[in-house]
């Protein structure tokens, strides 16, 4: 069996964005268990913050004009008439050529527009010598200039960091209705593969490598995975295993099988789960390392075949995976960590495919230096040793030492 619709990176990726489509299940949590997870909905502000107006920084609440022309040489004198405590209303109404002590974060008095630092004032009694003049809302936050009620606060779709956590805090908002976990089934294949945890490796067995970094990587985007037993090379045990998960998941991966092998199912199986429509969309990139690729979509669900290889699969699932996870909880657009690098030498490279090489980085100027990580690419530790993939384009017959180049940091 040869190899068909094999397609260059960014057709893999407009396929992934025509067909991966946002699993529609939402589900209500608390705030302190929202981080990392995706907005369901839009969430709108129901109140004004701050809900006052507030001093940014110790000093003395002022109408800003009782400042203009005040200096060092010519400082302006205003009458204290109080204080204001902090987390405590204000009570005064400041007239022209009055002053009010305030600490950061406390509440302006009615009349003032400005502060003046303390460290520009110098209070004798019930006089305050004022050094330096202020402009109409110096040194103030006012009420509502963070957020107005009724304003969208946080998008649908947005991934909730620390920031958009704080937001939602400040509004009394204690919960939030996100997407649920995006359900990955990962499925390891061959007569080869042992489990990971098997001590005594028998003569020509391969512990599951891919068992353990694919599913890793799938739970640090956000996503719950279910892990197979290891499916046989024997059709009815792969067929059962791989039908199990598609069933109970929101997308399948399947590592191994994926090439031209007598015993290689993986086409077969795919090509039979769910409706069959659109069906195989990829049996191949042109990509490497990572060729023997192939991606599905079948009743909504997408399906990928990974390479066999780990240092394989972790680049192609690198390129695709955290792509097709973000579009199944509605993030739309991926923005994935890449970054420039000066090469440390030539590195050739054939016209027609997109090659990744694995790096170290170091400190340089402008921009880190991209040294290659020497070794076979089926070698884990050539994957343990490097820090990013250096992106050689497809119509580029190599690059040349110093040259500008992309890197995609390992996530």
């Amino acid at each position: 069996m040869d190899f068909f619709r094999v397609q260059p990176v960014n057709k893999v990726i407009e396929l992934i964005e025509e067909y991966v489509q946002p699993v529609s299940k939402t589900e209500v949590v608390s705030l302190s268990e929202a981080s990392g997870r995706i907005v369901a909905e839009n969430v709108y502000a129901r109140e004004d913050v701050p809900s006052f107006s507030r001093s940014t920084v110790d000093g003395f609440a002022v109408k800003s004009n009782d400042t203009y022309g005040v200096s060092e040489m010519m400082p302006g004198f205003l009458s204290v008439i109080g204080e204001v405590e902090m987390g405590r209303l204000s009570e005064y109404d400041v007239q022209q050529g009055q002053a009010v002590y305030v600490p950061t974060g406390g509440m302006l008095p009615t009349g003032c527009n400005a502060v003046v630092m303390i460290e520009d004032c110098e209070q004798v009694e019930d006089i305050v010598n004022v050094s330096r003049s202020v402009a109409t809302n110096e040194n103030v936050i006012l009420k509502g200039e963070d957020v107005k009620a009724g304003e969208v606060l946080i998008k649908k779709g947005t991934k909730l960091r620390p920031q958009e956590l704080g937001a939602l805090a400040s509004l009394g908002i204690d919960t939030v209705a996100v997407v649920k976990k995006v359900i990955i089934g990962y499925l390891s294949s061959g007569d080869e593969i042992v489990p990971f945890s098997t001590t005594d490796l028998p003569p020509g067995k391969i512990r599951d490598v891919n068992g353990v970094s694919i599913p890793a990587l799938a739970e640090q985007w956000g996503a719950e995975v279910h892990i197979s037993d290891i499916a046989n090379d024997n059709y009815s045990d792969f067929r059962d295993k791989a039908e199990h998960l598609f069933q109970e998941c929101d997308a399948l991966f399947i590592s191994g099988g994926s090439s031209v092998g007598a015993k290689d199912y993986t086409t077969e199986v795919i090509a039979s789960l769910g409706n069959g429509d659109p069906g195989i969309l990829v049996h191949g990139v042109s990509v490497k390392p990572g060729k023997p690729t192939i991606l599905s979509v079948s009743s909504k669900k997408p399906v990928v075949g990974l390479p066999g290889h780990p240092a394989s699969a972790m680049i192609i699932f690198q390129l695709f995976g955290k792509r097709i996870i973000s579009h199944l909880t509605g993030q739309g657009e991926v923005f994935p960590l890449t970054g420039k690098a000066s090469v440390s030498q030539n590195i050739p490279s054939s016209p027609g495919r997109t090659d990744f090489i694995r790096v170290t980085l170091e400190e340089g100027n402008p921009f880190p230096k991209a040294t290659p990580v020497l070794g076979k690419s089926g070698l884990i530790k050539t994957l343990v040793n490097s820090d990013a993939l250096l992106e050689i384009e497809a119509p580029k017959e190599g690059v040349k030492q110093g040259e500008t180049v992309t890197v995609h940091y390992f996530m």
